[in-house]
């Protein structure tokens, strides 16, 4: 760049001039900044007297640095008294400007890079230089950013103690990596303990490296974006967990205040009975007491009257009223009659077996109404539906038809045994739905697995891949556990509900009026999608015509 500075008529003509030089003429070419004492060498060249002092002192031969001429001795340095005035004007002008731009510039705080060649206050680095191993704010960054020389050094962002980039051994650059011993070394060092090492340049070890920690980065964000979900999945499971401990307050509230209202109306009714057979007691002892003052009243009477007449003097009148005197008087013979306290036993005793009953029912009800809560919407395959059942439109009836229509026999489709599968299939998690069954005399429910053979005669068993439970012959019940099964039930169900727990291995059987557990399968092993099973068995000439009606499910109050 060109040092700009105002140039009045009243200057002198070595100002004018410095008006037209550029920087690089006030440059020492040994160490690049602006010349200090500056001498002049018998070639022409211009250098700071240090510089090209201790230049001469390090080498052998006496060289010009710029032309390489040899001098046969050191020639006598004299001051270039032109050069050294333009200079320092030109020391001056860009101090001033360096004063100007600096008001605009960040001083370093602690902990930032301070510029190393600022002097008094101390500007903010915005690059480091690795060839001249100082730092430089804006101002004094300007020449290698500007400058040809200047250019080709390697700027960085800005760094502390530069001098560690030195090689302690050789005081040159860190510029070369030593794969074999993972240290960076200067130039030298790969002629002495680093020989026959493999040895790279610092800027190839370093996109390597840079590839590495990228890869490195991508693993660490794909970790980090696991454990994210990880998070996500761990608040979602608080959350359902939340959902299950709210609805199971809820529940267990309504239960133990169904429990309260019971005991409480069992208490009074208790009390009352305990209250009507002591009012009984009490008012048979007071018929009892109420006779026998009656008769202890006749009894004084009598008494009275025997004693008159004892005490008469009348010969005629106590023989003649003796024999009516002397008889027994009306009184009943007490000798068995008694009031014995009530007994209590058999009424608590009722009491306590009837809060049984109703604790029993409430439990029931709650736990039917939690498996309610996987309820799934359902609709039976036609596909899959063997060629006599009637299927209605809405794909939630299924019927016998007696005659077998004419349909494709494709692979998903029963053959033989009068049944189909529901659409839906399900790998993972709970599900539950119900079954009207009312009016029929032979149904089978279940669920199986998807590979189950579905031609011919089939083995409904857990080992052929079937859950099921049936009704046969009107009253005869069924699980297909293989063995069977029989069930005793306390009444027919007319709506049936199955629940599946694919992970725990459950399928459980629920008689949903009476909200009462009809038989579970469990331990079982899924492995497989499961499908729904319904077989409505042959309609026996009309006697089992009712259909199987997949419906709503109304949770359970």
């Amino acid at each position: 760049m060109f040092f700009h500075t105002s140039c009045p008529q009243s200057v002198d003509m070595s100002a004018a001039a410095s008006c037209l030089l550029t920087e690089d003429q006030f440059l020492c070419s040994i160490c690049l900044d602006v010349f200090t004492d500056p001498v002049t060498t018998p070639c022409g060249h211009n250098f700071c007297k240090t510089c090209i002092t201790e230049h001469w002192d390090k080498n052998v031969q006496c060289q010009c640095p710029n032309c390489k001429e040899v001098f046969d001795s050191r020639p006598q340095l004299r001051v270039n008294t032109f050069i050294s005035e333009m200079a320092a004007q030109f020391r001056q002008s860009a101090q001033q400007k360096v004063s100007s731009s600096s008001s605009e510039q960040q001083v370093s705080e602690p902990g930032e890079v301070p510029c190393d060649v600022c002097t008094g206050t101390k500007l903010k680095a915005l690059k480091s230089c690795l060839v001249c191993l100082e730092s430089y704010c804006e101002t004094h960054l300007e020449r290698h950013l500007t400058r040809s020389r200047l250019k080709r050094h390697q700027l960085i962002d800005p760094v502390e103690n530069l001098e560690d980039r030195i090689c302690p051994e050789h005081d040159k650059l860190l510029e070369l990596f030593c794969k074999t011993d993972q240290t960076c070394v200067c130039m030298l060092c790969t002629h002495s303990d680093h020989k026959t090492h493999n040895v790279v340049p610092l800027k190839e070890e370093y996109e390597g490296k840079k590839a590495e920690l990228g890869k490195t980065d991508a693993e660490i964000q794909q970790m980090i974006q696991k454990r994210r979900l990880k998070i996500e999945e761990i608040k979602h499971s608080v959350e359902l967990s939340k959902e299950d401990a709210d609805r199971e307050t809820a529940d267990g509230v309504q239960v133990f205040t169904a429990l309260k209202e019971s005991v409480e109306r069992s208490q009074a009714e208790l009390i009352d009975t305990i209250k009507e057979k002591q009012k009984k007691t009490e008012k048979q002892a007071e018929g009892f007491i109420k006779e026998l003052e009656q008769e202890i009243s006749e009894l004084k009477k009598r008494s009275a009257e025997v004693k008159q007449l004892s005490q008469s003097e009348d010969h005629l009148h106590l023989l003649q009223s003796f024999t009516s005197l002397n008889a027994a008087p009306p009184t009943k013979d007490w000798t068995e009659v008694s009031v014995r306290p009530s007994s209590y036993e058999g009424t608590v005793r009722r009491a306590v077996n009837q809060l049984k009953e109703t604790l029993s029912k409430q439990m029931k009800k709650l736990k039917l109404k939690r498996v309610q809560q996987s309820a799934v919407d359902l609709t039976l395959d036609p596909d899959t539906a063997q060629p006599e059942l009637i299927l209605s439109d809405d794909g939630k009836q299924v019927k016998d038809g007696d005659v077998a229509k004419n349909l494709p026999d494709n692979p998903e489709r029963f053959d033989t045994c009068a049944c189909v599968l529901a659409k839906q299939s399900f790998s993972s998690g709970r599900f539950y739905y119900e079954v009207q069954v009312k009016g029929k005399t032979d149904w089978t429910l279940g669920v199986v697995r998807e590979s189950i053979n579905r031609k011919g005669d089939i083995t409904l068993s857990p080992q052929d891949g079937y859950w099921t439970i049936w009704l046969r012959n009107e009253n005869e019940y069924k699980a297909l556990a293989g063995p069977s099964v029989l069930l005793s039930l306390k009444s027919r169900p007319e709506k049936v509900g199955v629940f599946v727990d694919y992970e725990e291995g459950l399928v459980s059987f629920y008689d949903v009026d009476a909200a009462a557990l009809l038989y579970s399968f469990t331990g079982c092993c899924f492995t497989e999608k499961l499908y729904p099973y319904f077989g409505p068995s042959p309609n026996f000439a009309g006697k089992n015509s009712a259909p199987l009606i997949i419906s709503p499910v109304n949770h359970t109050e």
